[in-house]
């Protein structure tokens, strides 16, 4: 399915921007997440890469990213839960 999801996309979009053969989703991976800890770990890692990128100072004030919400809605706890883990664990490549 993700295949062809890609294939669809790519085509779609080089054909608005005139383009022929460009590789539009090169660098996606998918890596099925099966541990409870990596996912929590990764959901902080989403979190806090506007700050990292210098998009925003705190991350619930960037406008693309899920952290107010998750602020709002989730319990104080499941906050911290996800905020106490380290982002030095999260191996994702990151070229921006």
């Amino acid at each position: 399915m993700l295949s062809h999801l890609h294939s669809a996309t790519a085509t779609a979009i080089n054909l608005l921007d005139r383009e022929s053969g460009r590789q539009v989703w090169h660098n996606f991976w998918d890596t099925e997440l099966t541990i409870e800890t990596s996912y929590l770990a990764r959901l902080h890692y989403v979190h806090t890469n506007a700050v990292k990128h210098g998009l925003a100072k705190v991350a619930n004030q960037y406008r693309w990213c899920s952290a107010a919400w998750f602020e709002r809605t989730a319990t104080p706890a499941q906050v911290k839960t996800v905020y106490s883990f380290g982002l030095s664990s999260v191996r994702v490549l990151d070229e921006f």
